[in-house]
């Protein structure tokens, strides 16, 4: 039991990869590793730097004393300062060229865009493990007829498998957005205060070439091969937009599909997974609670809203630079992957665990067909020779009173009271013909068909941690 709080993200719902990600321990090893290229590119590129500093710096870079930082920091106030102070006190060969013509969002900036990077990427990864898991339940359903609804009413049918395709063609838009945000992530590099590398220009005498090739080796160093061309002491907050608005796209692809799922569960249709000992209400027992999808809505719904949070932060950055982004950033940004996570593994968990209640499908189906099937015998009544109005009119009428009896909680005989009516010109056995729920969802095989192979399933299982069990 612990005795402060812990944000339910980290302690419930988010991965251990993405935990440790945004480990305040693994940022800062990032600032020491950026430290180390700095002072690395300006020996190489022959600033007053020695080797022996350079390997100093490289072999403390784990080692943090937080006691010191904790200690310094709260004496001035200035988290970058007091990291810079205690990697000094072990590196006392190196200690008077730590952060050499930098400012503070050098490694703080930096550290944000290889985090957000990895962030993303293995946000893809899962995403993509979502599509595939999904791509195969549409396979395997893409022929099983089921009731389609629009306004939430019974309309023509659909399959299952066709279903499933409308929440795969959300995520992969979701995946292609995902892919385009990645391709804009580049390095800030070390810039100065304002942007202008002023500083540097002093240290390598007007030199802009080395400069140039100082940014390039750094940037490399950590996989980059391309920096903002321009750029204030910060990097573009439009950038926190961007990966917000792509997390919060990839959330409402998951929330549809989990809203969907409650109302098929409520419908009896298709569940979620459940255990055998899974209980669903306190005092209800016999109930079964669509529990998973209901929280990552809960979850989705947490990241589309965090997303506002970095629009109106870009909106508000006066010039080069101002502060007031910082504690809003350190928040909204890591909570917003660590829910998004939350979320696919969510997804993950459900759409591999579907249930589906085909017995209660075709059920449905055998219930509504009759009304659906209406037109088409229409269309056979006239080709047999009967009169269009007249025998539009005794459907009508039929129809009708089905419905009211389906409404009263009587069974439906449509078919057979149709059968029975002296003008109506098709017999039992022409009617019955009508019946197959198999000539009522159009294309849906083909269009699954054709959409499946539309595209190539592209994650790695060895990214993925193990599966979870919620």
């Amino acid at each position: 039991m612990k005795e402060r709080y812990e944000s339910p993200l980290a302690g419930r719902y988010a991965s251990d990869y993405m935990l440790e990600l945004f480990s305040e321990k693994n940022r800062h090893i990032l600032w020491r590793k950026l430290w180390v290229e700095l002072a690395r590119a300006e020996h190489e590129l022959g600033l007053p730097i020695t080797s022996e500093q350079v390997k100093e710096l490289e072999a403390h870079i784990t080692d943090i004393d937080y006691a010191v930082v904790s200690a310094k920091e709260k004496e001035i106030r200035h988290d970058v300062m007091a990291h810079i102070y205690a990697y000094g006190e072990v590196c006392p060969k190196a200690k008077g060229i730590i952060h050499l013509g930098a400012t503070s969002c050098y490694v703080t900036d930096n550290a944000d865009l290889i985090l957000y990077r990895q962030a993303l990427s293995y946000i893809r990864n899962e995403l993509w493990h979502v599509i595939s898991i999904l791509k195969d339940f549409a396979l395997r359903y893409k022929a099983m007829p089921t009731l389609g609804y629009t306004h939430l009413q019974p309309a023509q049918l659909v399959t299952v498998g066709k279903r499933a395709c409308l929440w795969i063609q959300d995520l992969l838009n979701d995946a292609a957005e995902l892919d385009f945000v990645l391709s804009q992530i580049r390095f800030l590099g070390c810039r100065g205060t304002t942007g202008t590398e002023a500083s540097f220009m002093e240290l390598f005498k007007g030199d802009s070439t080395k400069i140039d090739e100082m940014n390039r080796r750094i940037a490399a160093a950590f996989g980059f091969q391309s920096l903002f061309p321009v750029c204030g002491q910060t990097y573009p907050r439009k950038l926190d937009s961007q990966i917000l608005n792509v997390l919060s796209a990839v959330c409402q692809s998951c929330y549809k599909f989990a809203n969907d799922l409650r109302l098929l569960q409520h419908l009896q249709q298709i569940e979620e997974p459940h255990e055998a000992e899974q209980v669903g209400s306190s005092a209800m027992a016999y109930k079964r609670n669509p529990m998973r999808s209901e929280r990552l809505c809960s979850l989705a719904r947490f990241v589309m809203v965090d997303a506002l949070n970095a629009p109106l932060t870009a909106s508000v950055q006066w010039f080069e630079r101002t502060l007031d982004d910082s504690a809003n950033r350190r928040i909204t940004l890591p909570e917003g992957f660590l829910a998004t996570d939350a979320v696919l593994r969510l997804m993950s968990n459900i759409s591999r665990g579907l249930i589906v209640n085909e017995k209660i499908i075709e059920r449905d189906v055998r219930q509504f067909l009759p009304f659906i099937a209406t037109e088409n015998l229409l269309m056979a009544s006239v080709e047999k020779g009967g009169d269009r109005q007249i025998s539009h009119e005794i459907i009508r009428k039929h129809s009708l009173e089905v419905a009211d009896r389906i409404k009263n909680g009587e069974s439906g005989n449509l078919f057979e009271l149709l059968a029975n009516d002296p003008d109506f010109n098709l017999s039992a056995e022409e009617i019955n013909s009508a019946l197959n729920p198999q000539d009522f969802i159009g294309r849906c095989v083909e269009q699954v068909e054709n959409f499946l192979n539309s595209f190539e399933i592209q994650y790695s299982s060895d990214f993925l941690e193990e599966e979870i069990t919620l």
